[in-house]
């Protein structure tokens, strides 16, 4: 039975790379046309709004907002901020925030074939080991939040590849930006990503992906001095989610 069930998860983990790369391919012309201007950006994320919806329906996924305790306004910019747990968290990110927004992603990501040049034109792409790099994402930034737009940023900064780590430390990278451009913080807890689609090729099963959007962190009025404090406060927040979701 094993080995029916191995196979299984191979086809269904072949269709999710070749659905991805596929749909990319076939739309590549019209993704480098719509990325060649900042301004078309929101008709960019509204394209990427539904590439995350339609992945995950065709991956037998389902987003199931389990609560919200503090609404999004339509027009406003936000810290997008969650706990990174699969490879599937780019696409649930996208399925679940209508708000156009900016990923602040790795450079390494430039050399994925065709996803790579699209990454580098729709998101603010950081070299962690160079400072001149950390320090242009602040530039970046504040560009894209002057254009209406939200920032993402997922501030474990990687996804813990042991199953017994909860939740890795955050970097300050998330915490800085949004006290540096006075934008509050929206912390998201995704529970199910890492048992639904982990970098573990041969585990993963389609089902509900849950999320809970807390309580908004507001930076108005902080200093950088205050960033390990707001920090502290949503590591905790997510942490405990992620404990007491464990024991139930």
């Amino acid at each position: 039975m094993k080995v029916f069930k191995y196979i299984a998860i191979l086809i269904w983990r072949i269709w999710f790379y070749g659905w991805v790369i596929g749909t990319v391919i076939v739309i590549f012309p019209v993704l480098i046309i719509i990325t060649s201007k900042e301004s078309w950006y929101p008709y960019f994320y509204k394209i990427a709004h539904a590439w995350g919806k339609t992945l995950l329906f065709v991956m037998g996924f389902k987003a199931d907002i389990v609560s919200v305790e503090e609404e999004l306004e339509a027009n406003k910019s936000y810290m997008f901020s969650a706990n990174h747990t699969s490879m599937i968290d780019v696409f649930l990110m996208l399925a679940i925030i209508k708000n156009p927004l900016v990923f602040v992603g790795k450079a390494e990501l430039r050399r994925i074939p065709f996803l790579g040049l699209i990454f580098k034109r729709s998101s603010i792409l950081v070299n962690r080991s160079n400072a001149e790099s950390r320090k242009a994402v602040y530039g970046e930034a504040q560009r894209k939040l002057n254009s209406g737009l939200s920032i993402c940023i997922f501030p474990e900064g990687l996804v813990p590849g042991d199953e017994s780590v909860v939740l890795s430390e955050f970097k300050n990278g998330a915490f800085a930006l949004a006290i540096d451009h006075q934008i509050p913080i929206v912390p998201m807890t995704f529970y199910d990503c890492k048992k639904r689609f982990s970098y573990t090729f041969f585990s993963g099963t389609p089902g509900k992906l849950r999320v809970k959007f807390h309580k908004h962190i507001q930076t108005k009025g902080l200093e950088m001095k205050d960033k390990n404090t707001i920090k502290k406060q949503m590591f905790d927040t997510i942490h405990a989610e992620l404990i007491n979701d464990a024991k139930n």
